[in-house]
């Protein structure tokens, strides 16, 4: 089982790899042995580091075309090979659908579901052209496969994210497999803007079968999984991370209904 989970000589590269579930990403596979580089528009003031190995970063817009074309090149010449691409950066702010702007709604889809494709297409470049291929692991959210009230954008974005997977599966198998990861209710370093203080994400993760909230490192394991030659076999799937998923709301309405 632990020969599967060896990354050693293995090339990974994950956008937006600095921080919350990309960062846990990056130092998975850091611990797996693999080379690993991550992008973003700034570097952090920090590069992660794990297993005696640091990340290689490179700067880019993942929403540029051109830049991205250029980072990957620059990961392939650095470091030899690509062989696990995580697109992993992401995300929106609240905003509400009627009054969110034309400007706002593009560049939260040019984030979450163009640059995706931007940097897969990239990768499979790479990708094709080696002998043992390539994996293509992108982070979708179960936005995507249930309404979004509040982030309408960013969960049309995340379902088109999930259509794309399955498609490129198709044109791009078999040497390169390409899955979804659709994260549920997870605890980073902004969830308080999403879930308020401490009291109010215990609330929230009483909503999760599971009763927590997940966590990074959760998301961080299914990569490892995907990328691994333990799911060599799977390739267009969209795994649902979500602890169980949500309990109903009815049930709650219909047990204190009960109780009156």
């Amino acid at each position: 089982m632990s020969q599967n989970l060896d990354f050693t000589d293995r090339v990974v590269l994950v956008t937006g790899g600095s921080r919350g579930i990309g960062r846990a990403i990056t130092e998975a596979f850091l611990r797996a042995g693999a080379e690993v580089a991550i992008c973003g528009r700034r570097a952090p003031d920090a590069l992660p580091s794990a297993g005696g190995k640091r990340t290689l970063f490179v700067g880019a817009d993942v929403r540029d075309a051109d830049q991205v074309e250029n980072m990957v090149g620059e990961v392939h010449d650095r470091l030899g090979r690509l062989d696990v691409l995580i697109n992993n950066a992401g995300g929106a702010p609240h905003a509400e659908a009627a009054t969110a702007s034309p400007r706002f709604s593009e560049k939260v889809i040019q984030l979450n579901l163009v640059a995706a494709l931007h940097c897969a297409q990239q990768a499979n470049r790479i990708m094709q052209a080696q002998e043992s291929g390539g994996s293509i692991i992108n982070i979708a959210s179960v936005s995507g496969v249930r309404p979004s009230p509040g982030t309408a954008a960013y969960g049309a974005a995340k379902a088109g994210l999930i259509n794309l997977t399955g498609t490129l599966a198709i044109e791009w198998a078999p040497k390169v497999r390409v899955n979804a990861i659709s994260a549920g209710l997870i605890r980073t370093e902004q969830a308080h803007l999403h879930y308020g203080d401490e009291a109010g994400m215990a609330r929230v993760a009483e909503t999760v079968p599971l009763r927590r909230l997940g966590a990074p490192e959760d998301v961080a394991s299914a990569c490892l999984y995907l990328a691994s030659p333990l799911a060599s076999y799977v390739s267009g799937a969209n795994l649902l991370l979500h602890g169980g998923g949500e309990t109903p709301a009815f049930l709650s309405a219909a047990k204190a209904n009960r109780e009156e």
